[in-house]
């Protein structure tokens, strides 16, 4: 197939619109549904960033994108009881990649609303039942298991958008794109993130275990693949909360900090204790804990929870060009950054760092992405 007619652009004002290739066949096929011009952005950027993360890590991957911009993005780790409760996963025994797209998913509930999933390994039947319970547009995978794909054509009605992705498809070195009938061209950014990345450590503290570096990791490639500005906050091989598209800097941080907070605030004890009946949609659940977040819970007994975060990886797509980011990451836990440097005030951001016995690392590389 060298082309796929669509409904509409971006908005349905915007036709005609399609998808299509220059010379060969489109690397992806449609295995059920009609996805959208939007649904393919979020599908294509998602995929690429699935797939450099598993390429890093050598773990399965999954994110949950909203708008070309990840909502959440996480390793296939085993989930503990208290994420099987506050992501309402199922209980007994399941796959990596189930695992990974829960844990992505569990990132940030609200925004992951009507997300689109990608996942960098075939798409088992464990991930499959999972997704047929969330409100999703979409999903993109490398492959689908026989059990997997019959159980995604139910959902919507039978209208689920399922993408097969070939992963072995590299795209052409030179990329261009028009804006108000004018084009631009560029070289793919092609970036391989891995740990040679990290090994620039400005501050005193160098201690930079490989649970760290993973997180590392993790956030420089879904900075990479996020709306700049973007400022990324992760734990545990999981995002938890992304600043993406702020003018400002600082904006960015506090507003991935806000989310790393929130998620965190989940697992308050007043907050697992919430008895929900069987008949209450996961979406009511999510906005009844977020307004009982905002509402119900004192402000000291937020202050006194949050204060117990720890460990946190922080993750900026530019550099750092005040200290009050630094403050600000300090609040939700953060004690690793991974940034490129280059401030003409590095000086300070460094001692801000210091201050706090934390360990930055400078990349030296800039992830902007438009």
């Amino acid at each position: 197939m060298t082309e796929l007619e669509l409904k509409y652009g971006c908005n349905p004002n915007q036709k005609p619109a399609r998808i299509f290739m220059e010379g060969g066949d489109l690397p992806l096929a449609v295995l059920n549904g009609r996805p959208g011009y939007i649904n393919f952005m979020d599908a294509l950027n998602s995929w690429q960033l699935v797939k450099a993360l598993k390429q890093a890590t050598g773990l399965p991957a999954a994110a949950s994108f909203k708008h070309v911009s990840p909502a959440g993005a996480a390793l296939g780790l085993p989930l503990s009881d208290v994420e099987r409760q506050m992501y309402f996963a199922p209980e007994g025994d399941l796959s990596p990649i189930a695992c990974a797209y829960i844990r992505a998913r569990g990132a940030d509930r609200l925004c992951s609303f009507g997300d689109w999933a990608a996942l960098s390994d075939t798409c088992d039947g464990d991930t499959a039942r999972f997704l047929a319970l969330e409100v999703s547009d979409g999903v993109i995978a490398p492959d689908y298991t026989p059990e997997a794909l019959e159980i995604l054509k139910t959902k919507r009605k039978g209208g689920y958008n399922v993408v097969k992705i070939d992963p072995e498809y590299t795209p052409a070195p030179i990329e261009r794109r028009n804006i108000f009938g004018i084009t631009f061209e560029q070289g793919y950014n092609d970036l391989a993130i891995d740990e040679k990345m990290l090994e620039n450590i400005v501050t005193q503290n160098k201690d930079l275990p490989q649970s760290a570096k993973n997180d590392m990791l993790l956030a420089l490639i879904t900075l990479k693949y996020t709306q700049s500005n973007s400022v990324c906050y992760v734990k545990d091989g999981m995002t938890i909360g992304v600043g993406a598209g702020q003018q400002s800097r600082i904006h960015c941080t506090r507003l991935a900090g806000n989310k790393a907070d929130i998620w965190w605030l989940r697992q308050h004890p007043k907050v697992l204790a919430l008895p929900f009946p069987e008949n209450v949609r996961r979406p009511d659940r999510d906005n009844a804990i977020d307004a009982f977040i905002a509402d119900v819970l004192t402000q000291r007994e937020k202050a006194d929870w949050i204060s117990q975060l720890s460990g946190v990886t922080l993750g900026s797509d530019a550099f750092f060009p005040f200290g009050d980011n630094v403050e600000r990451a300090r609040q939700s836990g953060v004690k690793y950054i991974a940034q490129p440097g280059g401030s003409i005030r590095d000086d300070q951001v460094i001692e801000t760092a210091d201050k706090y016995g934390m360990v930055m690392a400078f990349t030296g590389m800039r992830l902007f992405h438009h």
